[in-house]
């Protein structure tokens, strides 16, 4: 695999059972490139190793007053030159190309974790946990699969240096042979504390960045209130503990720094010692002395990775185990493996609430508790938070179908959507049917003003479509935002809508404009709208009252307000008195006066109701 090749066709499926084994499976995966980076490490490391021995080559032709032999070692000092040259650029080509296509599938297999779990990845992992992963913890499992190659080449040359160093001169190469082992291996009792001391600091950090993004995410909220300086605090103290934990983990690896470059020193020293001692007896030859010493200088540069994978497997493991643990999460249902599945058609039923929503109708739900009406939502796309009975649509469950299939049939708009960056034309192609117009879907959405304000808002614009959004739309209102994002949900046309209170950030009269927009366009489609408004409630062919996680009445807007006061009192938002007062109006007027019984603050009410209704 190559960077132009990028994006891989199929990451994979990975080994998720712990981070040693996920480095591994990703190892596994790249074995052509780590190869590749390995044969040209091999041809650096030994080039660099042999320069010694022609050095010692040199100093023996001068010492012999040989000119073919001072000429021969030259060329082979040339050699080793241009060997040195070629192999260190293209290890660097190949172990670049081995980081980033590694860090590359890890962030494929995310992206693809991610979608298949939606919502339910951020519940059961922190959102700052998520962006650290995908960021962060990438990049230190890249570093680990590009070292291993290197680490790979420079051992193998260390070993062919000490069996050349016996072979060449066996008094000085046992020292070295003995010493270099002591040297490579002096830090690993360092290793674990460092470990700990790089997850502190990594955990430190994690919690850090979801601080930040909570802030950044709340920031209009926090000045409204007046707690932005108090957040700002917080993060000011978060930063600071990661800056301590930072200077604890660097002071660990710089003592393990200086224990390389002290041991490598002290055996230098010692085979100097020694070698020179064989000198003055005569033993050995100086150019051999100039060799040796040549050669433990060069060692130098390879036991330098020795450090670097250690390093670099102390900070990947944990963030292979943190990788690990998100690409191990599964849905709480099981899905089909039948590619070829087709879309189902029909009634949408929810067993556990005893929901209906017949096929082709507008169907409104009402729900007293927010989060209940979100998780409602995400049931009926088959997203449940927790395993349960599967929701059916067309009498087949949507947890057995394949998950392309199943939100095909299902799309859930959720009552936080999100708006990437781009133009408007870029957020509006995605996946649909193709019957449905993206200026009628504006339209249906009332996106008139919108599409102004991007035009305003953009230089040298006059499309509307080629018009810019910023990160999220932030420069757009909540209620801009809000109407976007229906107009995308309008274009993608699924056999089945779920909308969760998808006008609750507009005023009233565009919101009564969108009810009926969104009616026309969605004729003879399944649409379900989870909300409280009674515009949007007037307008439905049903609506279901859902308390306590069953269904409790269905009927039409206008007679379930006359009928039943536990929906009169989410739709009109009665306090507790009132809805007392009602209900023992209403039982006690049961036996045929009808909506008089009611009591004059609910009668109140829904003269108030029909007069906004009627002027929307």
């Amino acid at each position: 695999m190559q960077i132009q090749d990028l994006p891989y066709p199929d990451p994979g499926v990975p080994d998720a059972r712990s981070g040693p084994r996920f480095l591994w499976w990703l190892g596994r995966n790249q074995l052509r490139g780590q190869f590749k980076a390995l044969a040209w490490g091999l041809l650096h490391f030994v080039a660099v190793a042999g320069l010694p021995f022609c050095v010692g080559l040199a100093v023996d032709a001068v010492v012999r007053r040989s000119g073919a032999d001072l000429a021969w070692s030259g060329a082979l000092m040339l050699l080793c030159g241009v060997a040195i040259a070629v192999g260190d650029t293209f290890l660097h080509r190949a172990a670049v190309t081995n980081w980033i296509t590694a860090a590359a599938r890890v962030q494929q297999l995310l992206a693809r974790k991610a979608a298949l779990l939606g919502s339910t990845l951020t519940r059961r992992v922190a959102a700052g946990e998520v962006v650290a992963v995908s960021t962060g913890d990438v990049e230190k499992i890249g570093w680990f699969v590009e070292a291993v190659s290197r680490f790979t080449a420079a051992a193998l040359s260390v070993v062919v240096v000490c069996v050349a160093l016996l072979c060449y001169q066996p008094a000085l190469g046992v020292v070295v042979a003995v010493g270099l082992p002591v040297v490579a291996l002096a830090a690993l009792p360092l290793l674990p504390r460092a470990t700990r001391r790089a997850d502190v600091q990594r955990e430190k950090a994690g919690r850090a960045t979801e601080l930040a993004s909570d802030t950044v995410a709340g920031l209009r909220v926090l000045r409204g209130i007046g707690g932005e300086e108090l957040f700002l605090d917080r993060y000011r103290r978060a930063s600071q503990e990661v800056r301590q934990a930072a200077v604890r983990s660097a002071r660990m690896w710089s003592l393990i720094s200086a224990v390389q470059v002290l041991l490598p020193g002290l055996l230098l020293i010692g085979v100097v010692w020694y070698g020179v001692g064989l000198a003055r007896e005569g033993r050995i030859g100086v150019g051999e002395l100039v060799t040796v010493y040549s050669s433990i200088m060069m060692l130098m540069y390879p036991l330098r990775h020795f450090e670097e994978i250690a390093m670099a497997y102390s900070f990947s493991r944990p963030s292979a185990r943190r990788a690990a643990g998100v690409l191990a999460l599964e849905r709480p249902t099981t899905t089909g493996s039948d590619p070829d599945a087709e879309v189902p058609h029909g009634d949408l039923h929810d067993p556990d609430t005893g929901l209906l929503a017949p096929a082709g109708r507008l169907t409104a739900v009402v729900c007293g508790d927010p989060d209940a009406a979100g998780v409602l939502a995400e049931r009926l796309g088959g997203h449940p938070a927790e395993a349960g009975t599967s929701v059916l649509l067309g009498g087949v469950p949507l947890d057995g179908l394949p998950l392309d299939t199943a939100r095909t049939a299902v799309l859930v708009q959720d009552k936080d959507p999100v708006l990437l960056s781009g133009t408007l034309r870029e957020l509006l192609d995605v996946p649909a049917s193709g019957d449905v117009d993206a200026r009628d879907a504006l339209a249906a959405a009332q996106c008139d003003d919108v599409l102004e304000a991007l035009v305003q808002g953009s230089l040298d614009v006059k499309d509307p479509m080629d018009a810019r959004l910023t990160e999220r739309g932030r420069s757009l209102s909540g209620g801009q935002r809000q109407r976007l994002a229906l107009a995308r949900s309008l274009i993608t046309d699924p056999e089945v809508l779920v909308l969760d209170e998808p006008t609750s950030a507009v005023d009233s009269h565009t919101e009564a404009r969108i009810a009926e927009g969104v009616r026309r366009l969605r004729a003879g489609r399944t649409t379900v709208v989870l909300t409280s408004s009674p515009l949007l409630l007037d307008r439905a062919d049903r609506v279901v009252l859902v308390h306590e996680g069953a269904v409790a009445a269905v009927g039409v807007h206008r007679e379930l307000l006359h009928t039943e006061p536990r929906y009169r009192a989410v739709v009109t938002r009665e306090t507790d008195d009132e809805a007392a007062h009602g209900g023992r109006a209403t039982e006690a007027g049961r036996g045929g006066r009808g909506t008089e019984a009611a009591g004059p603050g609910a009668l109140e009410e829904l003269d108030r109701l029909e007069q906004i209704e009627e002027t929307a």
